[in-house]
Order: C-alpha cells, then sequence, then structure tokens
C-alpha cells in the first residue's frame, strides 16, 4: 500500500513539474476540464530570433502544439490570452490560420492588448473576449530594414494588407472596407496611420464577441465544448 502511494506521489511530482516547465517555457499548461491553455505574449517571433532581453512568441513553439492539440483525446478545448505588441507577419498568420483550423472548440480573451498582427490571432477562435482596458491596433504593413522604392514593393505591401484584411473581416463581424478606414486613419499622430480600439470599441466595430474576464472567457468555452 506505502509504496502505491509513494508511486502515485511521484507520478504527481512528476506531472507538476512537467506543468512547471511549460509555464516557464512557453506559458502553456492544461487546465481542468481538458481544456490547454496557450499564451501569446510580446512580439510574435517569425524567421529570425529576437533579442534575449524581448518576451517572444515563438512561432515554431506554437504550430506544432495546436497540431498536437488538434490531434490529442484528452484535449476538449483551446484558450488563448492574448497580450501582444504584434510582430512577424507570416508568423502571425500563421498561427492564426491553425487556430481557426481547430476542430476543437476555441475562446481568445485580450489582456492588456492584441495589435498588429495580434489582430488575426485574436480573432482566429470561435469567440473572442476583450477586458474593458484592453487595446487592439489597427494599422497598415510596415517593414523595417532596407525597402526598395519600386511599384512591385508597394504591390508587395498591398497584396500582405489584403490578405490581412481578408482574414480578419472573414472571422470578425467587422467589414472589410471599415477595416481598411481604420487602417489607414491619420488622425493618430503617435502612430503615424491607425486606429487604437479600446475594448468596448473593439466589441462595437465587430472585431471581438464581448468585453469579460477569464471566468467569462471560460464560462463560454465549457459551454463550446457541451455543444461540440
Amino acid at each position: 500500500m506505502n509504496q502505491e502511494k509513494e508511486k502515485q506521489g511521484g507520478e504527481k511530482e512528476e506531472k507538476n513539474k512537467e506543468q512547471r516547465e511549460a509555464i516557464k517555457e512557453m506559458g502553456e499548461v492544461d487546465l481542468s476540464h481538458r481544456i490547454h491553455l496557450l499564451t501569446v505574449i510580446g512580439e510574435i517571433e517569425g524567421h529570425e530570433c529576437l533579442s534575449a532581453n524581448s518576451k517572444t512568441t515563438k512561432y515554431e513553439h506554437v504550430l506544432p502544439k495546436l497540431a498536437a492539440i488538434e490531434d490529442s483525446p484528452e484535449i476538449d478545448g483551446l484558450l488563448i490570452l492574448l497580450n501582444t505588441v504584434g510582430g512577424d507577419v507570416e508568423a502571425g498568420l500563421a498561427i492564426a490560420e491553425m487556430i481557426a483550423s481547430l476542430s476543437k472548440p476555441t475562446v481568445s480573451l485580450v489582456l492588456g492588448g492584441s495589435h498588429s498582427i495580434g489582430v488575426p490571432i485574436a480573432v482566429s477562435t470561435d469567440y473572442s473576449f476583450i477586458v474593458k482596458t484592453g487595446t487592439m491596433v489597427i494599422h497598415p504593413v510596415r517593414m523595417s530594414g532596407t525597402v526598395i522604392g519600386a511599384p512591385q514593393t508597394y504591390d508587395y505591401f498591398r497584396q500582405m494588407q489584403d490578405r490581412i484584411l481578408g482574414f480578419i473581416s472573414e472571422h470578425s463581424k467587422a467589414s472589410r472596407d471599415r477595416l481598411e478606414e481604420l487602417m489607414l486613419d491619420t488622425g493618430i499622430l503617435t502612430k503615424d496611420l491607425g486606429t487604437i480600439l479600446v475594448g468596448p470599441d473593439a466589441v462595437r466595430e465587430g472585431l471581438i464577441n464581448e468585453t469579460g474576464g477569464i471566468s467569462d472567457a471560460l464560462k463560454k468555452l465549457y459551454a463550446l465544448i457541451a455543444e461540440h
């Protein structure tokens, strides 16, 4: 009997250790009710590694994890917490497309902010929430480094913006024309171009379904799992 208890205790400790490592390395943990928690924080890192001092979400970690969630019979739903400044466009869209293609119920909650390419990730779930003080920034595609001033460059920028606008409008209640209007607004000097939407504004514009917190997000996810 004692040996059995020691064995169970050892297994529990090992599981707790694995969970602590998952939180430490990738901000992930399995909640009760067979829900997986995924956090998207800091800057979304693409093909180039960012500074070691930067908080990042690495897409090469997130994509395999999403595939594992889809394949796992032990996970019934996915909760995504977002507080991101945006980042690499291709990496962000890849994550958003993966989330949108999951067959399992998904809910997102914007905390702090979900800016730039974080917007498609926030709207990619089956249902979305934002806290009242949360913000979302919609702006044109920006590129650092050397940019060749040629028509082909502007065509490429336009194509990339069309992909982003198309995805957001397809996975939210916001119209493509309204999104482009928000994206190209020149009224915010600090951002040159674009629009900052605070929680209730994001809901009114149709980007996010509701304002709410973690209890609301979990309650909705439980309901979606029950329906599923």
